[in-house]
């Protein structure tokens, strides 16, 4: 929906609207806000509210901290579950008091992504992505257990799927939020979740992503559970993905696909396609950005750990849909939910530019299972694997200059600084297995 400043003035007021959360995301994807009174929702409109960017992860040093957070009107939304007192969000851009974008803002390095995308002829990036998600009960202090709150699996119902009832006011409140909702299931995993919502063009698929994650953990606590995106939580199980289906237009034309192509697919989406699967190890980093991440792309557990294509088939990267028309669109299964969606989207869409200007051919499908091929067969078809761990996917990420660029200096450097500690931390660790396998042993 679009708004003016003067209808959110308005409706603020209808509302009785008392507090504004001006949302903005972290470079590492986690929400972040400056809830405002009512009565300085004006100024914010006028872009005149300023923020510390120096306690911002990723963003800047203590010297140049002031930044501005510039609404987008067409993000206004009152939060369903407080009736009274109510608040309202808006999710911000980021400036510079200089009046120009910050160059690290996750969002705007989507919008700068999606420029080069508009140059070249496409006027969207249209992007359906599928989050996953766990449910755990928890304590007596609402602290979360390791005990799930059902046993259900794919597609079950109660009283198997104990999470149901959860799913479906999650569902409630995503559409009274202006949601589309085309499905929610569980998952092959016990206390594994996915709700579907209707494809967007970037941004805003970026923004519901955010905004479905808060709905999700709100929900969930509201019933005692504990949401997590945490990519693969429970050993022995399926991870939780977020795969992105991806299709680029030109006006009303859709320009992935082709009718005369025997798999209905333009020279552009095979292109595309092979843009992706070049710098998949590259982008991994971002699309799969925790050291959790990599536990989940192992093989055995539908998780697509090799970098593939098919029409036919789900082991590869990537996965043709049987819709064509409007419809034929590109799926990218690596992702997971614990990936910044700005960045993850802008790095993608870089990736599959790069293999339209480049026109770089792309190579035979597999339809064969991958999962059950040989190493060896493998590196005959030409298959390679992503990164094994989140130290391997750093090191591709810094070498490749078309992701480097679609990311900007300041977020590749602060990125790769926040993460490299990260994987420190992990590697100095001295973790529960090794305690299990060596203390008697040595």
């Amino acid at each position: 929906m679009s708004y003016t400043k003067e209808d959110i003035l308005r409706i603020a007021k209808e509302e009785n609207v008392r507090f504004i959360r001006l949302q903005f995301t972290d470079l590492l994807g986690t929400i972040k806000n400056v809830e405002i009174p009512v009565s300085q929702l004006e100024k914010a409109l006028d872009n005149k509210m300023m923020f510390d960017g120096s306690s911002i992860e990723g963003y800047v040093r203590i010297e140049e901290s002031d930044m501005y957070l510039y609404p987008d009107l067409n993000t206004w939304v009152i939060f369903p579950w407080v009736t009274e007192d109510r608040v309202a969000r808006l999710i911000c851009d980021i400036y510079l008091p200089d009046g120009n974008p910050f160059p690290g803002d996750p969002r705007g390095i989507l919008k700068r992504a999606l420029k080069e995308a508009e140059e070249m002829g496409y006027t969207a990036m249209n992007v359906g992505p599928e989050p996953e998600f766990f449910l755990f009960k928890t304590d007596e202090k609402g602290n979360p257990t390791l005990e799930l709150n059902d046993q259900g699996g794919y597609f079950d119902l109660a009283p198997t799927d104990l999470g149901e009832n959860c799913r479906r006011e999650i569902v409630l409140t995503l559409e009274e939020m202006g949601f589309e909702i085309e499905a929610s299931h569980h998952e092959v995993a016990p206390g594994q979740h996915e709700i579907d919502f209707k494809y967007a063009d970037a941004v805003k698929a970026a923004d519901q992503i955010q905004t479905f994650k808060l709905v999700v953990k709100t929900v969930a606590r509201q019933h005692g559970l504990h949401a997590t995106f945490m990519p693969k939580p429970l050993f022995g199980v399926n991870g939780s993905g977020m795969h992105c289906h991806q299709s680029l237009f030109r006006g009303n034309v859709n320009a992935f696909y082709d009718e005369s192509d025997s798999l209905g697919l333009s020279e552009e989406a095979r292109q595309y396609m092979a843009g992706i699967l070049h710098h998949a190890r590259a982008f991994a980093a971002i699309t799969n950005p925790t050291v959790n991440s990599y536990k989940r792309l192992v093989p055995g557990y539908e998780a697509p750990c090799y970098v593939a294509w098919s029409a036919s088939n789900r082991s590869p990267m990537i996965r043709i849909p049987a819709s064509r028309g409007l419809s034929t669109r590109v799926e990218v299964r690596n992702p997971d939910p614990a990936a910044n969606p700005y960045l993850a989207l802008a790095v993608m869409l870089k990736a599959g530019l790069d293999g339209i200007k480049t026109k770089r051919e792309l190579p035979a499908p597999t339809d064969r299972n991958i999962y059950i091929m040989t190493e060896e067969e493998r590196v005959d078809e030409g298959i390679p694997s992503l990164p094994a761990d989140l130290k391997e996917a750093l090191n591709e990420l810094i070498s490749n200059d078309v992701v480097c660029e679609a990311l900007g200096e300041h977020a590749l450097s602060h990125f790769c600084e926040l993460k490299e500690i990260e994987w420190d931390m992990f590697r100095t660790q001295v973790h529960a297995w090794e305690r299990d396998q060596y203390m008697t042993l040595y």
